[in-house]
């Protein structure tokens, strides 16, 4: 079981030094959007801990001002052995998230923990965005990542490396445009992946993500290029304090899968649906970014 860490927004809004690539972020009315998304964050946060999943929340800060601090999966990421990653991010405002006052409640959580800081390669343009740009399959040791601007093989190769996986490097694209993010198009989790095969254009990465995932006993649960398109694939799957087994989408996510899809998903788990339609059309995110899992 793994404890959850979120970030409660002050200043949340629409971020257009993201939008330039990530094509799931479009401009809402921004004059109450910020009161809309915290109202979303916290009734979020009721419904985890309704389920028995523990969070732990931090307050983001006025200062520096940081739009996506909500999405915090993005340039930190936790390993088993108090291990944790910093990852270096394509956007300069998303730098500023990494803040002294989220820094000292992690250290409460896990206070002996080893930092492992990749940020510095921002000032080679080297970006990987932690959990956004790969998924993870932790029991079987793989990491999952398409080609993007935010992507970097190299360094993807280099954090495979110090965790000991298997990398999977591959093409995803939407209206033949990079998927800016992995984890909009895939969901792994213990024995099942969820995943939008159809934005793989080459067979041979198909091939290579259909044989690791025969390998590796997955139950495939295909989801469309248009339900990709309403967060279908930024699932994530968490575990409550009596290890039962959750998945967590939004309730956009939900409503566009079908009933078969989601029979399959519930037979595997209990499934948490929130609302965050706010945060989903200005952040271009969706439940699982919001999530970084201390482990």
């Amino acid at each position: 079981m793994a404890k959850l860490l979120m970030i409660r927004p002050c200043c949340f809004g629409y971020n257009p030094q993201t939008a330039v690539n990530n094509a799931f972020q479009t401009a809402g009315p921004q004059d109450q959007v910020h009161e809309m998304a915290l109202a979303e964050f916290d009734a979020y946060v009721a419904l985890l801990r309704k389920h028995r999943i523990e969070v732990i929340v931090a307050e983001d800060t006025p200062e520096p001002h940081t739009p996506d601090s909500i999405f915090p999966n993005n340039w930190i990421s936790f390993h088993p052995g108090q291990m944790a990653i910093l990852y270096p991010m394509y956007a300069p405002n998303r730098r500023l998230e990494r803040k002294k006052s989220v820094f000292k409640i992690i250290m409460d959580e896990a206070p002996r923990i080893r930092w492992i800081d990749m940020s510095p390669r921002e000032r080679q343009n080297i970006f990987l965005e932690g959990t956004g740009s790969m998924v993870f399959d932790r029991e079987n040791a793989r990491a999952y990542a398409c080609r993007s601007p935010r992507t970097n093989e190299d360094l993807f190769f280099e954090v495979c490396e110090t965790l000991s996986y298997k990398p999977l490097l591959f093409n995803a694209l939407s209206q033949g445009q990079p998927i800016y993010h992995t984890n909009v198009m895939m969901c792994m989790a213990d024995r099942y992946v969820v995943i939008c095969l159809d934005s793989v254009p080459g067979e041979k990465d198909r091939r290579m993500l259909l044989d690791q995932f025969t390998e590796d006993r997955k139950e495939i649960v295909g989801i469309t290029t248009e339900q990709m398109n309403h967060f279908a694939g930024n699932m994530f799957q968490v575990f409550s304090t009596d290890n039962k087994p959750c998945l967590v989408m939004s309730r956009q996510a939900y409503n566009v899968l079908t009933p078969e899809q989601r029979r399959t998903l519930k037979s595997y788990n209990t499934l948490i649906t929130p609302v965050l339609n706010t945060i989903e059309t200005n952040g271009g995110g969706s439940a699982r970014c919001m999530l970084a899992e201390i482990v």
